[in-house]
């Protein structure tokens, strides 16, 4: 897996101060896309040891919430199996963080994917500019939606999601 940037202290990617991971890799390459630079799986930097802790520090300090898995898309076939592990033990080490997940995917498709256990809260859809809206919170156009993931898979029909503090949106 490859990455573009660790973002610190970030209050624009999901609630209070989070620390942020941009990977690299995505297949949606949504027109009008804020960072068509982490498309190709193959860019920016690999993600090793040293970047590992660099987010482990962020998340030891108790002002930070969580953190956020953006990119490129941290469900790219080439992100799938290293975001599952790394989502795992984040959870594991930092139980009380929350974990929120951006991918140009749906729900509907992603919901039965294993990193789904660990992770809290999923913006879903592709950036559609047509219906951009900058009031929204957590999301650039109104087709997106931010997911609660532990009440929508607690659901007897997981597939219908249930969505974070809907009053937002």
């Amino acid at each position: 897996m490859r990455y573009h940037n660790i973002t610190k202290d970030d209050m624009n990617n999901g609630d209070g101060l989070r620390v942020v991971l941009w990977v690299a890799g995505c297949n949606h390459c949504c027109k009008q896309c804020q960072n068509p630079i982490t498309w190709d799986p193959e860019g920016g930097l690999l993600f090793d040891e040293a970047a590992k802790d660099e987010i482990f520090e962020q998340l030891e300090k108790s002002y930070i919430s969580g953190i956020t898995l953006s990119g490129g898309d941290p469900l790219h076939p080439a992100n799938r199996l290293e975001m599952r592990e790394f989502a795992h033990e984040i959870k594991t080490k930092y139980p009380d963080k929350t974990i929120w997940l951006y991918t140009g995917d749906v729900w509907e498709n992603i919901l039965h994917y294993p990193i789904m256990k660990d992770v809290d809260v999923v913006v879903d859809g592709e950036f559609e500019v047509d219906k951009l809206d900058t009031k929204l919170m957590w999301k650039g156009s109104s087709n997106q939606r931010v997911i609660d993931v532990k009440k929508s898979l607690l659901q007897s029909d997981p597939a219908v999601p249930v969505l974070h503090c809907k009053d937002y949106y």
